[in-house]
């Protein structure tokens, strides 16, 4: 019979060939709302560095500043007349970082800069120049920061490139100081990269999810842009069958919600105790839910969760049960209804049969009624 796709016992039954791809059935319970909370998104271990950011290395291109004092005059670079010049320290011009990592420092030579942080130039500066200098001490300034940067671009305000501030800059400051995203972020993603590894998460994990807001860190690439979550539908919704694909249009998206965007279940057609949500779970969140994971290869378990709606409690757990981006959401037709298709069938068959019989009867008797004149017509009459 003709249908919008499989009976609720055929999926329940699970793949019905070696062919066809396996997947495991959970039904929706409290406990399994439970652990479905705690599976949001997260950004993956290789990615993720929680720690917080080391202090700011010189690098290729930076721009230094050196001074250095001496206790008296009459040193290396404090004359002996006093009223010659004020202070006991000299400034020396600025200066990049060149292509070997070094900086030049007069009477100490060629002094390395590229990974050192400020206090070890200082001390490589004062420990080259001490047997020479009058109790030497140098301060070592980052005036121009080119590499210590980190790219936010795509759907924010401003794009740019900035350097990490010493106190360090979250994700969400990064974005910030790019002026923000453009849209209001329920449908924006983040895509981000570092050492050579992407990922994109939902703009909303990083709110709903402070430890996806982790340091960006040098030569981080943070890359903003716009694709609404969705979820399908498919099977007996709506009145009049309202199957297709559905924005979120908001931060997060509830299962009731979720059908009622649907217009909800097709009175006529579905069978309340056979809504069924597909979605695939990692292996670990698979686990929790109990389920056999032996018999899968790779990461992602196909999970059909079972939602029983004529249980009046499962309203509670449909607005605490969040969709996610592609769900899919089907719901399939009561068995009456299936009945119903068999039995007008067999009644179109009866009809396509009997209707030609009828017909050749009819005119038969007209035949006859033509025949026998009023005679006929009168005992016609009287059968």
């Amino acid at each position: 019979m003709p249908t919008s796709g499989p009976a609720n016992y055929a999926v329940l039954a699970g793949p019905n060939s070696h062919a066809a791809l396996p997947y495991a059935v959970v039904k929706l319970t409290p406990e399994i709302g439970t652990v479905l909370e705690k599976s949001i998104p997260r950004l993956s271990p290789g990615i993720a560095d929680r720690r917080p950011p080391d202090q700011i290395r010189f690098g290729v291109g930076d721009v230094v500043g050196i001074s250095i004092f001496e206790a008296n005059s009459g040193g290396l670079f404090i004359p002996a007349e006093a009223g010659v010049r004020p202070g006991n320290f000299v400034q020396l011009p600025n200066q990049i970082v060149d292509h070997d990592g070094n900086l030049s420092v007069p009477y100490a030579g060629t002094i390395r800069a590229k990974g050192l942080t400020p206090t070890e130039v200082q001390k490589e500066i004062v420990d080259t120049i001490k047997n020479r200098a009058i109790d030497p001490q140098a301060v070592v300034t980052l005036i121009d920061q080119r590499t210590s940067l980190v790219s936010v671009l795509g759907d924010v305000n401003q794009a740019s490139r900035f350097p990490i501030s010493q106190a360090g800059d979250r994700i969400l400051d990064a974005i910030t100081r790019a002026g923000g995203p453009r849209s209001q972020g329920f449908d924006s993603w983040v895509l981000f990269e570092r050492g050579g590894r992407r990922q994109a998460i939902p703009f909303g994990a990083l709110i709903y999810e402070p430890s996806n807001n982790i340091y960006v860190r040098p030569n981080d690439t943070i890359y903003l842009y716009r694709e609404p979550q969705t979820f399908v539908a498919f099977g007996a919704f709506g009145p009049q069958g309202s199957q297709g694909q559905y924005s979120f249009d908001q931060w997060r998206l509830s299962l009731a919600e979720a059908v009622a965007k649907a217009q909800g279940l097709n009175q006529a057609l579905a069978d309340p105790a056979s809504v069924f949500l597909y979605r695939g779970e990692t292996r670990e969140v698979a686990k929790e839910l109990g389920v056999d994971c032996s018999r899968f290869d790779g990461p992602i378990i196909p999970i059909v969760y079972s939602i029983n709606f004529r249980d009046p409690s499962t309203y509670f757990l449909a607005t605490q049960f969040q969709i996610r981006n592609k769900d899919v959401l089907y719901v399939s037709n009561t068995t009456s209804v299936e009945t119903s298709k068999v039995l007008d069938f067999i009644r179109l068959v009866t009809a396509t049969v009997n209707d030609p019989l009828m017909a050749a009867v009819n005119a038969y008797t007209l035949k006859n009624v033509a025949a026998g004149g009023a005679s006929a017509i009168v005992n016609v009459g009287g059968l």
